[in-house]
């Protein structure tokens, strides 16, 4: 097969339902009709001699060969379009581009209103949304240029993925003013005895902390289980239950809800938070940009 003879276009379709599975699915993202599609597909199918996607209950299956090109077709197009937008220059002051990063709700409590506060002055036309790390492969999203940038402790994103430390933030013991807890410090015993609320967040870095303190046999009486931050410093406001937090949620529960924090009396490791992207995007005009106003804003 000469090369001569594939035309570019039909790759871009063979990569879209590679991926979407779906002929409307791959219309709507190339902004094309059903028809074009597949007449595209029916091209295809003449040039590789061969059926590459088969019609089921689950959509469009990739045939063998086509698996087999899958591969190689991705890398080609990728190092294309890196190519062919190197050059480009991203203006914040004229884009408005959408950005998708991803972060938990804790995040969301210590970036998002910094960093859009930021934006509303240096890119009043670009919008941001947040992810949940947990609700998606992370790494394969960020790798198609789905999510731009991750930030927080992600020890899964490893060999494809440039990362910048941010910060290092201990963890504390936080409680309403007036608990029995509210002294300069807290035994262990007390600790214990005390009444817990939980975030049970599955797939971060916080999680760890729970399973430190078992191993290290510390009990504690858990009153509440939550599967979220975004409530955490009402509940403890408002009850005697306490709860193992990073000193940075902490301080800000302190500003707006009149907590109480004091360091925590089982020594527990500090969290690293960092900034990661993805190799293929490392020199993307668009994405350094980002990347600069998160480190800039929040590095210490």
């Amino acid at each position: 097969m000469e090369l001569h003879n594939v035309d570019l276009n039909l790759l871009v379709v063979f990569e879209h339902l590679l991926r979407l599975r779906t002929v409307s699915g791959t219309a709507k993202a190339l902004e094309l009709s059903q028809p074009a599609v597949s007449n595209a597909l029916a091209r295809l199918r003449r040039i590789f001699d061969d059926d590459l996607f088969v019609r089921s209950a689950k959509g469009m299956l990739p045939t063998p060969l086509a698996l087999e090109l899958a591969e190689p077709v991705s890398y080609a197009l990728d190092a294309l379009h890196t190519a062919l937008n190197r050059k480009v220059d991203f203006d914040p002051a004229r884009s408005e581009r959408d950005f998708h990063i991803a972060m938990t709700d804790i995040g969301e409590v210590h970036f998002i209103p910094k960093l859009m506060g930021a934006l509303r002055e240096l890119a009043p036309g670009v919008s941001v949304a947040t992810v949940r790390n947990t609700a998606v492969n992370l790494a394969e999203e960020m790798s198609q240029g789905k999510i731009d940038l991750a930030v927080g402790h992600q020890p899964e994103l490893t060999s494809e993925f440039f990362q910048r430390r941010l910060f290092r933030q201990r963890y504390v013991c936080m409680f309403r003013p007036g608990h029995a807890l509210d002294k300069r410090t807290v035994r262990l015993r007390d600790f214990e005895d005390a009444e817990h609320v939980l975030v049970t967040a599955a797939g971060t870095g916080h999680a760890r902390v729970d399973e430190i303190l078992a191993k290290r046999g510390v009990q504690r009486r858990i009153r509440l289980r939550v599967p979220h931050f975004v409530a955490l410093a009402d509940i403890v406001a408002s009850t005697d239950l306490i709860a193992t937090v990073t000193e940075k949620f902490a301080e800000r529960s302190a500003r707006y809800f009149g907590l109480k924090y004091v360091k925590h009396p089982v020594d527990l490791p500090d969290i690293q938070i960092n900034l990661f992207w993805h190799a293929r995007y490392h020199r993307d005009p668009a994405n350094q940009w980002l990347r600069t106003q998160v480190f800039d804003l929040f590095s210490e």
